[in-house]
């Protein structure tokens, strides 16, 4: 039975484990993404999610005590600076596992990419514009050539810019 036994052991001993865990969140913090295989990384977001909201509330006392599980500086400013500023409004989940379909070579251990949530611009609305209209086509082989030989190119965007805007 695997009762109280939260901790994946990783097939290490505790100082290899916290040594290779404190890397591993340097790297995601200051890469803000990192390529490792899937329980490396399900222990990693157990360790680095506490780090990250720390990071919300910047004191000495919080600095200090992410300090002492990074033990890199620089991955200590850039999480202050850079990542809780990000973070800010969001109540956890600060880390996203996406499983790659190729495994290691070397043991087929199965590949997983993880990542800090709000630097994907594919899925946070930040990189993407207003959706466009969906249009319909319902004529087949029939096309109007009128239109567009008679509207002038400089009055049509001018006209159709106000009818959009309320759409919105």
């Amino acid at each position: 039975m695997r009762h109280n036994k939260k901790i994946n052991h990783l097939g290490r001993k505790s100082a290899h484990r916290k040594a290779m865990l404190s890397n591993m969140a340097s790297s995601l913090i200051l890469n803000k993404r990192i390529i490792t295989t899937v329980a490396k990384a399900k222990a990693l977001r157990m360790y680095v999610e506490p780090l990250i909201t720390r990071s919300k509330e910047d004191n000495t006392s919080n600095r200090r005590l992410v300090f002492s599980y990074l033990q890199n500086k620089y991955a200590v400013t850039e999480l202050f600076r850079e990542v809780s500023t990000k973070v800010a409004e969001r109540p956890g989940g600060y880390t996203r596992i996406i499983r790659m379909p190729n495994m290691r070579a070397g043991d087929a251990a199965d590949m997983c990419m993880m990542e800090l949530v709000d630097y994907n611009e594919i899925y946070t609305n930040e990189g993407k514009k207003a959706p466009k209209a969906k249009t319909t086509r319902r004529g087949r082989g029939k096309k109007e050539a009128a239109p567009v030989a008679e509207a002038p190119a400089a009055e049509a965007p001018v006209a159709e810019a106000p009818a959009e805007t309320p759409a919105e």
